[in-house]
Parts: structure tokens; sequence; C-alpha cells
């Protein structure tokens, strides 16, 4: 049994998840999520973290209603109008940039859509095709596509992947500026621990599968100013809790 709905007014993404089941080839139950619960105030950026294949995709496909085969809760920020990226693009390879957009926005209005193509440097490739971008561009537009909704919760799926560093460091800058200056509540997911203290202001640390929240960690605000020692002592504390619980779970921590 499970139960999402979309708080009224300001209220904070919360989600309890008593448990999230698959089941293997052979039949067998495989639990993916056990006990996991996290709050994320409205208007704040939260990054989950966890080892490679500990349930954080499907944490976030639990939230967007993609998949509601699970037992808890969900309640959504204020009118629960999502946007999300997904690790891969997944643009629709006949049709342009701009009409990648409008088909997940189709009442946004043609300035509002200039505006944000402008806004993430895509405003020569709106007539281009997803063929004739770059992964980066591809990545870009598919950010652009879940702005364009005006969403109350927006869902990042390692939008940084496969990029590189050069890339991932670029678009990271301008996914924080845009968090910054939307204060749209953003849920990111990611198994770097650089990436979620640049991005987030709350992270999230996952254990390995069955996943549940090991430990919450605040970010000091504002991002920008974020020094690099402060930013090495989250990341050691983050690491301190892994080692903890690779103690007794002897599995790998995220990088």
């Amino acid at each position: 049994m499970n139960d999402t709905s979309h708080a009224g007014g300001a209220a904070s993404l919360d989600v309890s998840i008593a448990s999230k089941d698959y089941h293997s080839a052979s039949g067998w139950p495989l639990r993916a999520l056990e006990d996991l619960r996290l709050t994320l105030p409205a208007g704040k950026a939260g990054a989950v973290v966890g080892p490679s294949g500990c349930g954080k995709t499907t944490l976030l496909r639990l939230i967007a209603g993609l998949d509601k085969d699970y037992v808890g809760r969900i309640a959504l920020p204020e009118h629960g109008r999502l946007g999300m990226v997904f690790q891969e693009p997944r643009l629709l390879p006949w049709r342009s940039v701009i009409d990648n957009i409008r088909i997940a926005a189709p009442h946004a209005r043609e300035e509002d859509i200039a505006a944000l193509l402008d806004e993430l440097g895509l405003a020569a490739h709106g007539s281009h095709f997803p063929r004739e971008l770059s992964l980066g561009l591809a990545r870009r537009v598919a950010l652009a596509r879940a702005l364009a909704v005006k969403p109350d919760l927006l869902l990042l799926d390692e939008p940084l992947v496969s990029l590189d560093a050069a890339l991932a460091e670029a678009l990271r800058e301008m996914i924080a500026r845009l968090i910054d200056e939307r204060r749209i509540t953003t849920l990111i997911v990611t198994h770097d621990l650089g990436e979620a203290i640049a991005l987030g202001d709350r992270i999230f640390l996952l254990s390995p599968r069955p996943a549940r929240v090991v430990a919450t960690i605040d970010v000091p605000t504002p991002r920008g100013q974020l020094g690099k020692e402060a930013a090495e002592k989250i990341e050691a504390q983050a690491r301190a809790v892994y080692q903890g619980e690779n103690s007794h779970q002897g599995k790998s921590s995220p990088r």
C-alpha cells in the first residue's frame, strides 16, 4: 500500500518508504529500499548519495510516480508539478530541440522558451535535432525541458554522468546557479560526494541495498561561498559515516 499526496502551500518533500521490493529472475523478492525516510524543505536542494546499485534511481522513480509498487508514503511539495532529468537525455530523435521542449510544456509561452534556451546556452540550437547535439548539449536540453514546465519539484538523476571533467564542471555550475536563482525544491541523485556538496543544501547518505538513510548532512549556504576547507570537512564527515557502515556491511563507499 502506498500514498502519494500533493501538499498545499510551501510544504516540504517528505518521503517515508517502509519497503520497496522487486522480484528476481528466480521469483524470489529482492528488497531495494527499507525504512527509508527523508525530508527536504521547500526551495532547498537535496543530494542523495550512495553506493552503485543501492537504489538511488529507484527512490527517484517512486517520488516521480513512475513506480507505485511500494509500501509507504510520499508527500510532494506545493502542487506537486514535477520536472525530471533522467540519466540519459531521452530526447525524441525526430523532433527539434524546441519541439522536444514544447511537447513537455505545451502551454509555455514562446518568449519563456526562448529565455530558457538563452539561459542554458542553447539559443543557437533550437532548430537542431538530437543527433546534431553533443552529449553535454543534449543534457542541457533535457534540463530545459524539465524547467519549462515550471516545476514545484525538480528531480535530477545523475545529470553529469558520462561527461568529461570540464563539461561536468560547467554544467554543475549552471545547475547550481539555476537552483539558487529559481529556488525550486530539487532532489539530485549522485554517487559523487564532491558533486553532492557542490549542489546540495542537504545531503542524504544511503546505505547499501536495501537502502535507508544512514545520515543527513546540512551544507552551509550560500553555496557559492563554501570554501575548500569546509567542503573537505563535509566530505570527510560523509566518508566517516560510510567507513562505519562498511565495517558492518563489507561494501564500498561512494567516491
